[in-house]
């Protein structure tokens, strides 16, 4: 996945969660957050971050921020959008006979079905923008939404699904992402509980630049 256009800029202040304050050149702009997580870790005042500009006529900013460059140098992408772009770009090269995005089942609407002869798939997809010592954590924020996703999962193993839950890590040399119990444990029990389900648990490294996010070459199979 690659950004039409894409502009550098200095981090300033992020007031909320929607919104940051950034400069441009040497002059300030208000900037849309294409990420609604903490990202503490990411965003310290005078940072690298880079910007794409949609040109929609009806927004109230005329950038999105879509990267930042962490304090250790690490690249990270933070759009949440780009996990399920990348994804599909990925499944389309996995040989399913059918691909549909935003497939309702029971009370979720998951991420992508998948068909392949008479097999049937379900798959999620989370990205990963939390980094420490070389590990991926998700959430960074607690999510009701990701447990209640992966007890769908679970129920749709014992349908006769194929159930995938698979971790978009959106930033290089990080190969694993583990749950983040301390921010959410409810969501670690729920991964365990998927584990013994049968729920199979992929994670898609990335390669990243200011504008691209793309799976690397070799990630798990399906």
């Amino acid at each position: 996945m690659r950004y039409g256009n894409i502009t550098p800029a200095k981090f300033i202040h992020r007031p909320n969660r929607f919104l940051a304050e950034v400069e441009i050149d040497g002059a300030r702009e208000i900037v849309h957050v294409k990420n609604t997580g903490r990202c503490k870790e990411l965003f310290l005042p005078g940072c690298d971050v880079w910007l794409t500009a949609p040109s929609s006529p009806s927004r109230k900013t005329k950038y999105d921020l879509v990267a930042v460059r962490k304090s250790t140098g690490l690249l990270v992408n933070i759009d949440s959008q780009a996990p399920n772009k990348v994804a599909l770009e990925w499944l389309k090269n996995r040989g399913f006979d059918t691909i549909r995005p935003e497939y309702t089942y029971g009370d979720s609407r998951i991420d992508f079905y998948m068909e392949k002869g008479p097999e049937r798939y379900l798959m999620e997809v989370k990205g990963c923008t939390l980094e420490v010592d070389g590990i991926g954590y998700f959430p960074d924020a607690p999510t009701e939404r990701g447990v209640k996703h992966i007890k769908e999962l679970i129920r749709a193993k014992e349908a006769g699904f194929h159930p995938i839950l698979a971790f978009v890590i959106q930033m290089d040399g990080i190969t694993e992402v583990r749950p983040n119990v301390k921010t959410h444990p409810e969501f670690g029990e729920a991964i365990s509980q998927a584990k013994e389900a049968g729920v199979t648990i992929l994670h898609l490294p990335c390669h990243v630049e200011p504008d691209l996010l793309e799976v690397r070459d070799g990630a798990n199979p399906l």
